[in-house]
């Protein structure tokens, strides 16, 4: 594959990445607003663990951080709780994985307590 293939294939992907956030940013928003979620979530892109790296992971920012805005400080089953929403998602995990994601953190913007998965445990890979 010639550099400047591998310079575009980066940006599509970096743009991928950025409508995904945005998409769903925009949805935790008005799930809130509308009242459907109990707290404001925010995406954005972290490090990622070093740990978790798979052979889709990005070279950089390889962690899918959620910022849970609760005004307080969440219990660990709380965080696993929105951890397990999101990681039941098939289509989600799966889009995650393949747009170089391979940790997902769930953080309260009260206190220093989080959590983090590693994406690939949590991908479907039978047949439904």
């Amino acid at each position: 594959m010639s550099i400047w293939n591998r310079i575009v294939e980066w940006f599509s992907d970096r743009s991928e990445r950025d409508r995904l956030l945005l998409n769903f940013n925009n949805s935790a928003k008005e799930a809130f607003i509308n009242g459907m979620a109990p707290t404001m979530l925010k995406a954005k892109i972290s490090r990622g663990c070093k740990e978790y790296h798979h052979k889709y992971s990005s070279w950089l920012s390889s962690g899918f951080r959620i910022e849970v805005f609760s005004g307080r400080q969440l219990s660990k089953d709380e965080i696993k709780l929105i951890g397990q929403v999101i990681l039941s998602d098939d289509v989600l995990v799966r889009r995650l994985v393949v747009l170089g994601w391979d940790t997902l953190e769930i953080h309260c913007d009260e206190g220093n307590f989080g959590l983090r998965w590693q994406l690939k445990d949590f991908m479907y890979l039978g047949y439904k």
